[in-house]
């Protein structure tokens, strides 16, 4: 059976952004990659984890 996977997308506070990425590894989540924001100036995180893990 294949894996399937939920996502999330998050914004990046620059002067938190290792706290912010560590809560949501203890929750699971991997991150995939980091892209500018839409406005240009800030960071939005995609994050992913298999389905049914908490």
């Amino acid at each position: 059976m294949a894996t399937t996977w939920e996502y999330a997308t998050i914004p990046l506070l620059i002067h938190n952004t290792k706290a912010i990425l560590d809560q949501w590894g203890a929750d699971g989540w991997e991150l995939v990659q980091v892209v500018p924001g839409p406005d240009g100036t800030g960071l939005v995180a995609y994050l992913k984890r298999p389905t049914g893990e908490r």
